[in-house]
């Protein structure tokens, strides 16, 4: 028995559980549920700020240790020139610097990212004007469950199970300070519905295996999903360039999750289904999917004799998706069909159009970008970081939890 098993009885963890939920804001319905008093925006930050806080204490040594060498990629506001801003995309791949700046950079988001399950492709997002990095752009494999997905294609369940191969989702999308000030998250999220994404997972996943069924599928990336982190969204919303629309709001999530569940006390679940011998306990190799943390969590809180209800946050998420194909739902509906994207553009092509469209006009209404250095993203990255006292609470972060650039007294 490890030394973390002895510490981890049912009645310590059941009070750990307990104090760390009414500590976020939960309270005890008179029918045993946990609830939220209110699910605004500052709720869901305080949600995650510890998760977030535990993210940064583990990565302390690779944020110290990479840092001084990846600091340069990131601009200062005196760097951008907004009419002159160059979007490009760069395929990152493991073990390369790429990946270091990937990595770092994902950490400055106040929302803790994941680091996406199974099929992946992940982006750097360049503004070749400069050298500078625009933001991050990584796709994955989807949730299994998720309604209001399936209820726009139609879906029952053996259809999903034989064409979700086709759907990826976005878990990283969104720009970096200070380009998100500039309204440069609309861009990035925009690059979804390009040529260039289309044809990547053509060439890495076109001849993919279903993972369960073993059967070769002749997969092809017909949408892309993504979620909002805190309820609607302000920058996904009405994503539309002549008459062209980047992504359709499809509705929210039931709001069950895990997020308000911490790292540590995640472990002491883990410990505490291998000591009851469940096999939950370990159960995330590949192929378990996107919601084992899911499972896992919904399994120790059983055992606990805690209501199953304790994973329904009550943070509805919006949800959208973006369809690569014109011809993508009826695809996915029927499983009959060749995906028709003659009018999928380029990067550049839609990059160019988004800057007219969002960037200029916004370059020129909120100047505070032009204020922004890469001594303030460092600070980011600090376990100390004291978001309250540094920004108004309209600057605090962007609805997908992304920090926003600030001006320092």
């Amino acid at each position: 028995m490890t030394r973390r098993s002895k510490r981890v009885t049912k009645a310590k963890l059941k009070r750990k559980i307990d104090y760390h939920l009414r500590k976020l804001g939960f309270r005890r319905h008179r029918n045993g549920n946990f609830v939220l008093r209110s699910s605004e925006k500052q709720i869901v930050r305080t949600l995650h700020a510890q998760q977030r806080l535990e993210r940064l204490k583990s990565n302390k040594a690779f944020i110290k240790a990479n840092t001084p060498n990846l600091i340069k990629h990131f601009a200062s506001g005196t760097d951008i020139v907004p009419s002159e801003i160059r979007p490009v995309l760069q395929r990152v791949y493991s073990g390369t610097w790429e990946s270091e700046l990937f990595r770092l950079a994902s950490l400055s988001w106040s929302v803790p990212v994941s680091s996406g399950f199974g099929r992946r492709l992940r982006y750097l997002v360049w503004d070749d004007s400069n050298g500078k990095l625009i933001g991050l752009l990584a796709i994955g494999d989807p949730v299994f469950n998720l309604s209001v997905r399936d209820q726009y294609i139609s879906w029952n369940a053996d259809d999903r199970g034989k064409r979700l191969v086709n759907i990826l989702d976005a878990y990283v999308l969104g720009a970096l300070p200070p380009y998100n000030t500039l309204l440069c998250g609309k861009l990035v999220a925009c690059l979804l519905k390009t040529r260039e994404l289309y044809k990547d997972f053509k060439n890495e996943y076109g001849g993919t295996r279903g993972i369960i069924s073993g059967k070769k599928k002749e997969a092809r990336l017909l949408a892309i999903t993504t979620t909002s982190s805190m309820g609607r969204s302000s920058v996904y919303n009405r994503l539309k360039i002549n008459d062209v629309e980047y992504l359709k709001p499809l509705g929210y999530t039931g709001g069950w999750g895990h997020f308000h569940i911490p790292e540590n006390i995640f472990e002491d679940m883990r410990t505490y289904l291998r000591i009851s011998r469940h096999p939950y306990a370990d159960l995330h190799k590949f192929g378990d999917g996107p919601n084992w943390r899911l499972r896992t969590a919904r399994a120790a809180l059983d055992g606990l004799g805690f209501k199953a209800d304790m994973l329904k946050h009550g943070i509805g998420r919006e949800v959208f998706i973006a369809e690569l194909a014109s011809n993508a739902k009826k695809i996915l509906s029927t499983g009959k069909g060749k995906p028709n994207t003659s009018k999928l553009r380029s990067v550049e092509d839609v990059s160019a159009q988004a800057i007219h469209r969002w960037v200029i006009p916004r370059s020129l209404s909120r100047m505070e970008y032009l204020v922004w250095t890469p001594e303030q993203f460092k600070y980011l990255l600090s376990e100390n970081i004291n978001i309250a006292s540094m920004l108004t609470p309209r600057e605090l972060v962007d609805e997908h939890g992304r920090q926003q650039p600030a001006t320092f007294t």
